[in-house]
């Protein structure tokens, strides 16, 4: 699978939580200044350090934020060729009939092996694409055995990404970072400084990575929630192959609990 099971941050870095004043910032691939849909960013973090957001605390409103890894690293395109599938459209069609606002983290190599589904889901108004990295290569060593980037390629890649994101016409991008496995520090923190996204990670992990029963995954996630919660799962066929079944049961329940779903950018703004 491209991104390994989902953790918490590998180390505590500098963030500014849901409270602090948003900014705007355009950046390759974001909509420019002024434009529609333009989406708000955290301030920067202590030194200048590209800013963290995991859940919008002190939030009084019962909204929750699912977020969904649509990621394929830069080596599996043999693997997709023998027919491995990355993508998840089952999951995407079910986000739409349940009418689910979501945030698609997502690599460049994905939207340039599907780049139709790219395009239909970076211009459905239902969703709003996010950069989870080129390649899918970490940004900090170790992390789960992905390869490493330094610094100057590190910010090459968050810029190739969202330069594949316009090419497939994905036009519903935010300045938002995932880091692959969710690993970061200081210098990756720094090494983004100057492409001006806010880097969002989570504090709900569904555990669908690898798993084999979506009953096991939904009840992880609705234990989890709480009001401005940030959930993470995957939108990848062969290493979640339960994820759609799991929504499935998530969602009703959510909105039974009274729990509104909305877009990270939604989160961030308030």
């Amino acid at each position: 699978m491209g991104t390994p099971p989902a953790s918490a941050p590998a180390s505590p870095a500098a963030s500014a939580p849901g409270a602090a004043a948003a900014s705007q910032s355009p950046l390759p691939g974001a909509p420019p200044a002024g434009a529609p849909g333009k989406a708000p960013t955290l301030a920067p973090g202590p030194n200048g350090l590209t800013p963290v957001f995991e859940r919008a605390k002190q939030h009084a409103d019962k909204t929750v934020a699912l977020t969904f890894d649509a990621d394929m690293t830069s080596d599996q395109g043999p693997r997709a060729a023998g027919g491995e599938r990355f993508d998840n459209p089952e999951l995407i069609s079910t986000l739409r009939t349940l009418k689910v606002p979501s945030t698609i983290f997502m690599t460049g190599r994905w939207a340039e092996e599907y780049p139709d589904q790219a395009k239909s889901i970076g211009t459905d108004p239902n969703f709003e694409i996010a950069n989870h990295s080129y390649s899918h290569h970490a940004f900090k060593s170790p992390c789960y055995g992905l390869p490493a980037l330094d610094g100057a390629a590190a910010r090459a890649d968050v810029d190739r990404a969202f330069a594949a994101f316009r090419q497939a016409g994905a036009v519903n991008t935010v300045p938002y970072f995932r880091f692959p496995g969710g690993c970061y520090d200081d210098p990756a923190l720094r090494a983004l400084s100057t492409a001006r996204v806010t880097a969002v990670q989570w504090d709900v992990v569904s555990g669908d990575a690898f798993a084999k029963d979506p009953d096991a995954v939904a009840e992880q996630v609705l234990a989890g929630v709480k009001p401005g919660s940030v959930v993470v799962m995957h939108c990848t066929r062969s290493a979640a192959p339960v994820t759609e079944e799991a929504i499935r049961k998530i969602v009703p329940e959510l909105r039974k609990r009274g729990f509104r779903f909305v877009k990270v950018s939604e989160l961030i703004g308030t």
